[in-house]
């Protein structure tokens, strides 16, 4: 286990250590008072300032984090009272980082996480419940996230965390070389269904003699995405899962589906055709460069994104439908701390956040005047005057209201938008399923499934064999009675919402 850091640099008064006395205790979030500050504090006293803890996760501290303090601190302390200390964590330290800070009651007001500990944090009672709060003390937070959403964060009827309104529903998509693509012959379509990768084999074959090498090459993980359109609940095993669009919400073993068979089936006769490197399923590290690949996002994410990191015009063919679920809402979350003494100060920072644009572009861009500018007075476009804001803007707040860079001519969150407005929800939309009664067992399966991962998912071997092998494994550790216990919890949902 990594080392956890003693401490981290906070900017205007210095490096500060990372305490973990719980927050509304004598070593609780600072507050100050100030005779110019029309805050007020959720405990009634009026002209105090208070200073919000807020812990996440990026590249580390930025370097000039004093200089954005002094940009941010006096405009939220002119709206609602608060100053803002931000601790941005290393990606490597995260998990260490953040185990450590919720399991002790750590010194934090707010704290991003995300579907993979949500949950387990809520039963420790790590997060506040702010079912009713987030309503009254912050309308217009709310009413800017669409209500599915907050149902997605909901457990046991309650929800403990602000959901960040992005690309919060999920899309899967083909990325094309355009060049080589229409080089041996194809042109890339608008849009495909999962059922037809196999159409894609002569081409893709010869992508790879053009260029001579794997033209769908792939790492260990494999095609993780294969699945996408299986609820697993939350379990972190593919396959155990409810399609989405299965109104009997049937609980099922996904690899034996016969849809997903097809896919993987695909995947052998590319891997035996050398379309897929021969060392996919040892492979650590992704290729830079990807002739074709899936990718999650969106189409313009081709010209933002994909395109530019591989040095290529790429184009995007969509993959399958646009889900949203409780694991595609629950992928970024800000939790206020049980232990806070100010959430409705929390909850006012979190709204400007997601609702006041000066407040999110400081948080996505960085430093005005250093990391970026104003294109014109009329802030409708931002210039980045570089790429050197280590704050992760996917954890902060909503995509809608950044101002969207000029490196573009379109702002591709509008795309983003449209995909979510009209995504198709999981007929578990809400579901959150207790493993407790069999988390041993689910334990178990999940080691066994990630042995095979990588031979699975990348075609190595025939797939009615490595499947049969799979479910064998599984089946003796418990698969089986995983399967039933999860009917009865998710019939019981189903029941409730009839």
């Amino acid at each position: 286990m990594k080392k956890l850091h003693k401490a981290l640099a906070l900017g205007m008064s210095g490096a500060m250590a990372l305490s973990l006395a719980a927050c509304g205790t004598s070593n609780s979030s600072s507050t100050t008072t100030s005779s110019t500050s029309t805050g007020t504090s959720s405990s009634g006293a009026s002209e105090e300032v208070v200073t919000l803890r807020w812990v996440t996760v990026g590249n580390g501290q930025p370097t000039n984090y004093d200089a954005w303090l002094e940009q941010i601190n006096p405009y939220l302390e002119e709206k609602i009272g608060v100053n803002l200390d931000v601790q941005v964590v290393s990606w490597g330290d995260w998990d260490n980082r953040r185990n450590v800070i919720v399991n002790t009651s750590g010194e934090y007001d707010i704290l991003f996480t995300n579907m993979n500990t949500y949950v387990n944090d809520i039963h420790v009672g790590a997060f506040a419940d702010i079912s009713e709060l987030v309503k009254s003390a912050t309308p217009d937070l709310y009413s800017s996230i669409p209500a599915d959403y907050w149902e997605a964060c909901e457990v046991d009827g309650k929800v403990y965390g602000v959901p960040t309104y992005k690309d919060s529903s999920i899309s899967e998509y083909l990325v094309w070389d355009k060049e080589l693509a229409e080089s041996a012959g194809y042109t890339p379509v608008e849009a495909l269904d999962m059922a037809d990768l196999g159409t894609l084999t002569e081409t893709l074959k010869k992508m790879k003699d053009e260029k001579g090498e794997a033209s769908f090459p792939m790492n260990k993980n494999g095609a993780t995405w294969v699945a996408f359109e299986y609820d697993n609940m939350g379990t972190g095993l593919l396959p155990i899962g409810v399609r989405y669009d299965d109104s009997s919400a049937t609980v099922v073993p996904v690899l034996e589906q016969e849809d997903i068979k097809a896919s993987l089936s695909t995947f052998h006769e590319w891997y035996q055709e050398g379309i897929i490197n021969s060392d996919a399923a040892t492979k650590p590290e992704e290729n830079a460069y990807k002739p074709c690949s899936v990718a999650q996002g969106w189409s313009g994410a081709a010209i933002t994104s994909w395109g530019p990191q591989m040095g290529v015009e790429a184009v995007a063919t969509k993959l399958g439908p646009t889900v949203i679920s409780n694991d595609t809402v629950r992928g970024s979350l800000n939790c206020i701390s049980a232990n806070c003494a100010y959430p409705e100060k929390a909850l006012q920072l979190l709204e400007l956040v997601n609702t006041d644009s000066y407040v999110r572009d400081l948080l996505y861009y960085g430093v005005q005047g250093d990391n970026w500018d104003y294109t014109d007075d009329t802030k409708e476009w931002v210039h980045k005057n570089n790429a050197d804001w280590t704050m992760a803007g996917y954890t902060q707040g909503s995509f809608f209201a950044v101002t969207p860079s000029d490196e573009f001519d379109f702002n591709q969150y509008d795309e983003v938008k449209e995909l979510n407005e009209n995504a198709e929800p999981s007929v578990l939309l809400g579901f959150t399923l207790d493993i407790t009664p069999f988390k041993d067992q689910l334990a178990n399966c999940v080691s066994i499934y990630e042995r095979y991962k990588g031979e699975l998912l990348s075609g190595t071997h025939p797939t009615d064999e490595i499947v049969s092998q799979i479910m064998t494994e599984m089946r003796a550790a418990g698969f089986d009675d995983i399967v039933a216990q999860c009917q009865e919890q998710v019939d019981a949902f189903m029941a409730s919402k009839a």
